[in-house]
């Protein structure tokens, strides 16, 4: 009984970790996702907004908070259409094979999409050859995030 419940444990410890081995889809740190920051408001007010307690929406397994209820109700209609793409990773780290944080005063919208950067200097970096960027990032992700 003592080898059986020995052999369950061991196989246990060795599979959570795989289970765990990927990074979330979205990045989030303790303000939620994109920093606490709304990301309709990029796109209704062309800048980022600090989202509100009172306005969140779990998606994807991240908090998303909203600085109206407006906002939220936009979101929960369509979250594809305002979530920031790669999941809120760096738009040139996903670009380049790996993930990196994001800050939301580094954006961008192209055709209709929101993307965040690790920084203004590396948004700038990123700006240099969207399309490209963009096109070498829709290979790697979601592969970035194993």
């Amino acid at each position: 009984m003592i080898k059986k419940s020995l052999r369950v444990l061991v196989i246990a410890v060795l599979l959570v970790p795989a289970a765990y081995a990927g990074k979330p889809p979205v990045f989030a740190t303790s303000e939620g996702a994109i920093r606490g920051h709304d990301p309709v408001a990029y796109f209704t007010e062309g800048k980022p907004a600090k989202g509100n307690d009172q306005y969140t929406f779990e998606w994807k397994g991240e908090m998303f908070k909203f600085a109206s209820a407006e906002n939220l109700s936009a979101f929960r209609a369509d979250p594809e259409k305002y979530a920031p793409q790669y999941g809120g990773y760096c738009a040139y780290a996903v670009s380049e094979g790996y993930t990196a944080s994001t800050v939301p005063e580094a954006w961008a919208i192209v055709e209709d999409k929101l993307y965040l950067n690790y920084s203004l200097g590396v948004r700038k970096q990123w700006a240099k050859d969207i399309p490209g960027r963009i096109a070498a990032a829709n290979k790697n992700w979601p592969g970035v995030l194993n």
